[in-house]
Order: C-alpha cells, then sequence, then structure tokens
C-alpha cells in the first residue's frame, strides 16, 4: 500500500479469484468498534494469517458476493430431482421384474443419492434450456397463412 501525493491510500494487491490482475483500491470503508470488539476481529485476522486490513476486506467481499438461493429455483430443484428419482426407480423396477428379481433397496439408495448428487445442477440446467428455447434467435417463425408448420 502506498500514499499518494493527495493522500489517498491506493491498495494494488491482486485479487485473489482473478489471477496476476491487479485492482487499484482507492476508496476507504470506516467503522466504529468497541475495544472487544476490535481484539476479536484482530483476532481472527491473526488466526488467518491475514492482515487486518485484508481479513476485514476479504470477510466483507466474500460476505458481498454470496447468491441468496431463489426459492423458484429450490422447489424446481426438488422437483426435477423427484422427477429424475421417479423415472429411474420405475426404470430399475420394470428392469428388476423382466428378470425375475425384485427391486434391492441398496439399488433404491444409489438412486436417492445420485439425485442428491445431482440436485445443483438440475434448477440452473432446466432454466438456461428454457431460457435458450425462449430466446429470439431460437424463436420459430409464424407461418403467413396462419396456418401450423
Amino acid at each position: 500500500m502506498s500514499i499518494t501525493r493527495t493522500g489517498h491510500d491506493f491498495d494494488t494487491q491482486a485479487h485473489a479469484t482473478t489471477g496476476a490482475r491487479t485492482i487499484l483500491r482507492a476508496k476507504t470503508v470506516a467503522t466504529r468498534l468497541s475495544t472487544e470488539e476490535l481484539e476479536e476481529v484482530e483476532a481472527a485476522a491473526k488466526r488467518s494469517g491475514k492482515s487486518l486490513a485484508e481479513w476485514l476486506r476479504d470477510t466483507a467481499l466474500t460476505e458481498a458476493r454470496q447468491r441468496l438461493a431463489d426459492p423458484v429455483e429450490v422447489v424446481l430443484a426438488e422437483v426435477c430431482a423427484t422427477r429424475f428419482m421417479l423415472a429411474n426407480l420405475f426404470h430399475a423396477t420394470a428392469q428388476a421384474a423382466s428378470e425375475g428379481k425384485q427391486l434391492l433397496p441398496e439399488t433404491v439408495l444409489k438412486i436417492r443419492e445420485t439425485a442428491d448428487a445431482l440436485w445443483p445442477i438440475f434448477a440452473p440446467a432446466l432454466i438456461a434450456r428454457k431460457l435458450l428455447q425462449e430466446s429470439p434467435a431460437s424463436a420459430r417463425p409464424e407461418p403467413k397463412n396462419g396456418s401450423k408448420p
């Protein structure tokens, strides 16, 4: 960190997620803490092996950049995971029946574990696919005579 002739502090520390890119930091955020609060914050920074300024910046930016889960995405992901499980359970049951066997509990647990592992992927992928279908570039042109294509 260096102080310019105008008295501004410029921190040109590289941003952790951008690799070698350097960020010019010329703005300051100030707050007031009690003595006890300051001791807690300094201890946390020391435990992480960072300077107080670096720890405060990282903590504030991490909190600011967190994206809250969209409730619609959560419900959609649950519905998609349930659909995945049902389709796979029906398939596994039919396959077992065709072989004259019963569906094993281990198979059911494996299907559930797979659905749980894929849960975070379901909703964003479905939303992206839906958005691509609705984009103007992929929209079908309407026939001029009013007939169906």
